[in-house]
Formats: C-alpha cells, sequence, structure tokens
C-alpha cells in the first residue's frame, strides 16, 4: 500500500523556483521506493505577485493550505520589495497562523565541503530557535513620521507558554542526542524579557535531569561556535537570537547554500513547513547553477517530520555520499556543476548506499 501526502508548493522568489523541483523530484524517486508518495499543490506567491497584486498571497492563502500535510518553500525576497513587506506578508504569517513554534536547524559539516575554519572541526549541532514572538513581535510603531523628532518602538514578546514549550521541544532533543543543551541569553544587558528566559530555562531543566546545561551569553557565544564548534550539542534560543546564531552556524559549517530549515508545530494540529536557508539570490536566478542541496536536505527533514526516517536517512545518504564520492559542486561550493547535474547524481545514488 502507499502512503500518501499532500505537499503545498510555495516556490516564492529568484532560485527557489529552481531549488524545489530537484527535492519534489527527490521526494518521489525515494518515495517509490518505500510506497510513499506526493501530491503537490503548488502557489505562486512572491514577490511578483505582490508587484502585481498588492498582495503576497491571496486573503484566503493560509486557509487553502491549511490542510495539506506540509508546506515546502523556496525562497522569499526579491528587489524592489521591501523586505519587511515579503516576509510579513507570506512567511511570518504561515509560521504564526500554523504554530510552528520551533525553527529547527541541524548544523552538520559534510564530507566534500570544506569549512572556513582551520583543522575542519567535527560540527554537528543543532539550533533550536523560538519561531512566533520574542524579539520578531508585532507590538509597536513609529510616531511623529517625517519630523525631526520621529521615533520607532519596538516591543519584544516573551510569554510563558511560548517560552515554555520551545525549551520543553529543546530539552526533548537534547535528551535524544548527546544529553547537552546550552541557552543563549543576554541577561546582564537585557534587563527583563532574558532574566525571564533564564527562569523558565532553569525550571524546564528540573523536568530533564539527563540533560547537562548552561546558559552562555550572546556575545560569547559566537565567539565560542566559531572557535570550537565541536562543543555543542543543543541551542536553544529566542527568535532574534535563534536566527543570527543558526547562519553563523552555518556559515562555519560551510555556507549557508547547503542549510535547510524546519518550522515545526510539534502538536501536528498545522502543517509544518520546511525551507532551505540561502535565499533568492537574484544574482544568480534563472543561470540554473542554484545549489538544490538546501532543498533537498529539507525534503529529507520533512520525511522524517511525516513519519518515514529510513526514506529521510536515504535521501541524507544519498546526497552525503555524493558530496563525499565526486567532485561535483555547484557553483557557491567552487565547483562547475548546474544545479540538474547534481540533482540527477543524487537521484542516481538514491538506495545505493543503503546496506
Amino acid at each position: 500500500m502507499t502512503t500518501r501526502h499532500r505537499i503545498a508548493l510555495v516556490p516564492g522568489d529568484g532560485i527557489g523556483r529552481e531549488v524545489l523541483p530537484p527535492a519534489c523530484a527527490v521526494l518521489d524517486a525515494v518515495g517509490a521506493r518505500h510506497g510513499i508518495g506526493f501530491d503537490y499543490d503548488a502557489f505562486d506567491w512572491s514577490c511578483e505577485r505582490y508587484a502585481a497584486e498588492g498582495a503576497m498571497m491571496p486573503a484566503d492563502g493560509l486557509d487553502r493550505i491549511r490542510h495539506h500535510d506540509a508546506v515546502l518553500l523556496g525562497a522569499v525576497g526579491w528587489p524592489g520589495t521591501p523586505d519587511h513587506v515579503s516576509l510579513w506578508g507570506l512567511l511570518i504569517p504561515i509560521r504564526r497562523r500554523f504554530r510552528q513554534y520551533v525553527n529547527l536547524r541541524p548544523i552538520r559539516n559534510l564530507d566534500g565541503v570544506p569549512g572556513p575554519l582551520a583543522g575542519a572541526p567535527e560540527v554537528d549541532f543543532v539550533v533550536v530557535r523560538e519561531n512566533v514572538e520574542g524579539e520578531y513581535s508585532e507590538v509597536g510603531g513609529r510616531l511623529n513620521r517625517g519630523f525631526p523628532d520621529e521615533m520607532a518602538i519596538q516591543e519584544a514578546v516573551f510569554t510563558r507558554p511560548g517560552v515554555e514549550r520551545v525549551l520543553e521541544y529543546a530539552f526533548t532533543l537534547a535528551g535524544r542526542r548527546g544529553g547537552d543543551l546550552v541557552s543563549a541569553t543576554k541577561s546582564n544587558g537585557i534587563v527583563h524579557t532574558m532574566p525571564f528566559w533564564d527562569e523558565l530555562v532553569a525550571e524546564r531543566a528540573a523536568h530533564h535531569p539527563a540533560v547537562t546545561w548552561r546558559q552562555e551569553h550572546i556575545d560569547a557565544l559566537v565567539a565560542k561556535i566559531v572557535l570550537d564548534p565541536g562543543r555543542f550539542d543543543v541551542i536553544v534560543a529566542s527568535n532574534l537570537f535563534g536566527d543570527i546564531l543558526s547562519d553563523l552556524a552555518a556559515a562555519v559549517a560551510g555556507g549557508i547554500g547547503i542549510a535547510p530549515a524546519a518550522n515545526l508545530n510539534p502538536e501536528r494540529d498545522f502543517p509544518s513547513m520546511f525551507e532551505p536557508v540561502h535565499g533568492s539570490a537574484p544574482d544568480i536566478a534563472g543561470q540554473g547553477v542554484a545549489n538544490p542541496l538546501g532543498a533537498i536536505w529539507c525534503a529529507s527533514m520533512m520525511l522524517d517530520h511525516l513519519g518515514h526516517p529510513e526514506a529521510a536517512a536515504e535521501v541524507y545518504e544519498a546526497f552525503t555520499h555524493v558530496l563525499a564520492t565526486t567532485p561535483a559542486r555547484t557553483r557557491d561550493l567552487g565547483g562547475t556543476a548546474s544545479t540538474k547535474e547534481f540533482t540527477e547524481l543524487v537521484l542516481a545514488t538514491i538506495g545505493r548506499t543503503t546496506a
């Protein structure tokens, strides 16, 4: 029997439209081996749509994808459309309406992808970022626009339920991995929200006695990730800190061109969304040279979330095998392979590396 999943595809802008087809091709190939089928519904929500119709997506857009099993997104952003318009018109509403309060970023250095750090240290950790509140709240506003005393106010919002649920996810994940967790904070400078965060970390830690934990101030933590990334296993952070940390960590591991991200609703009341981190890359869009690896890795994470860990592992093994055993690299990794050529190698490898 075939298990079928309905996937909402939002290619978005730039190279997002070029990397989702490879991800879907990989999903179909591994699905055929494991009795999994996919039905794709594509949506043209993008900056191009905003330019033509004044909105990134239609008013009922979220209702259209509410009952899909997952969302696979390519990239958001294009010159001429302000970033706050593109993100708050598409990406952030999906995260918030669907309670995708965990942003999960695996950070690993892959064989065959040289990182920027001397000595090629072993890197294998996860950043768990609070994804729907914190510093990225909608509370605030602008006053006296156009006058010399113009001002802007942005309020950070940390709720007990919002912090506790992401901490519970992070501590549980740490318990399944190496049993070590680091909490990113800045309670020596941010006087209200960060001490509150620290208190809730300590409370939640009491429920996970097997997990060793500590807190690190964000400024020291970013330095330690660069100097000794191998010492970390799970890092949990607020929305802003997690956003910055995960991109820094991806660069340490070899570049954001290969990095995936999952926006998870752990309770599965709503669909979760999977997206590569690389952005829309207008400078190379349409040239057929975009790196599909981030999107393919997202496909692997999506399979795992949908309850197919063996298929997920097979996808991961396929693209890591290609990197480790062939010289094929896209331009961002110093090679000359096209998007299509790299994808074809991954497709040809699926199933061959599994004993």
